[in-house]
């Protein structure tokens, strides 16, 4: 299965960037993961320049302004208009860049660190690897969380009894990741695999959190017709046996972290 087209994508995340922070809750909590993370696995040299790639509106670059307080941060995002909804509080002081990680607009061996929340899945993994590797320094050091496969598993599920179309992206495994890693000429100084879930009272809540991030199906196997209130209803009746015991309809997110180290 391809991934969607560069413009579809960039489309989506341009007329999500009004109603992206209020919806990105699950965003907000894997950056939270990915900063543990990242603790745990800290990089060995000082810091001069650092990229958060795929910034979105920018919720990391404080954090990672505080954690680096004397680098260059560059804030990098392929959709413009996320890039135009960055408070001023949190990129003060960040140079925008609205470039396409798989063509990363840097100097080879000039970032330091480089850390990217929920961007990987949405490019050429391997093409944008290759990439990081080689805008790192040797020494260098790229923090990175991705979806796995299981991700919105309860939606495709759900979706399999109504049509043939692909509602949910391909996400690629921890396992293939880490060799595309290893094929990029990186070593994987640490990985894991963590769970988030998003929480709505009803599917429409679920669904429309989904596209208020732009994160809903955008590739040419996504379904063209609206859903007709028969086919909605049988949608929501196999969603609803995923209902929680606290009233609440979960939306699984696979969260794959990787540190990644250049060598030298």
């Amino acid at each position: 299965m391809s991934k969607p087209d560069k413009q579809s994508v960039r489309a989506a995340f341009d007329r999500a960037a009004e109603t992206y922070d209020a919806a990105a809750v699950v965003q907000r909590e894997v950056c939270g993961r990915l900063l543990d993370f990242a603790d745990r696995h800290p990089v060995t040299r000082s810091a001069r320049r650092v990229v958060d790639a795929g910034c979105g509106t920018g919720y990391a670059l404080g954090l990672l302004g505080a954690r680096f307080p004397d680098a260059e941060i560059i804030a990098m995002d392929f959709a413009p208009a996320m890039l135009l909804r960055m408070p001023a509080t949190d990129a003060d002081g960040c140079i925008p860049l609205c470039a396409d990680a798989e063509q990363l607009p840097l100097a080879t061996r000039s970032v330091d660190v480089l850390w990217s929340s929920l961007m990987l899945q949405w490019c050429d993994s391997q093409r944008s690897l290759t990439e990081i590797a080689r805008v790192l320094r040797p020494g260098g050091r790229a923090w990175l969380a991705t979806l796995g496969p299981r991700t919105l598993w309860e939606l495709s599920e759900a979706f399999s009894h109504v049509d043939d179309a692909q509602h949910v992206i391909h996400f690629e495994p921890l396992e293939q990741l880490t060799a595309r890693a290893a094929s990029a000429g990186l070593e994987v100084a640490g990985q894991g695999v963590e769970t988030v879930f998003a929480l709505a009272p009803d599917l429409g809540g679920l669904l429309r959190d989904i596209k208020a991030i732009g994160a809903h199906q955008v590739g040419p196997e996504r379904r063209h017709q609206l859903l007709g209130k028969g086919v909605w209803r049988t949608l929501v009746g196999r969603y609803e046996r995923h209902r929680r015991a606290d009233g609440l309809l979960p939306a699984t997110y696979d969260v794959s972290l990787f540190a990644l180290a250049k060598p030298g």
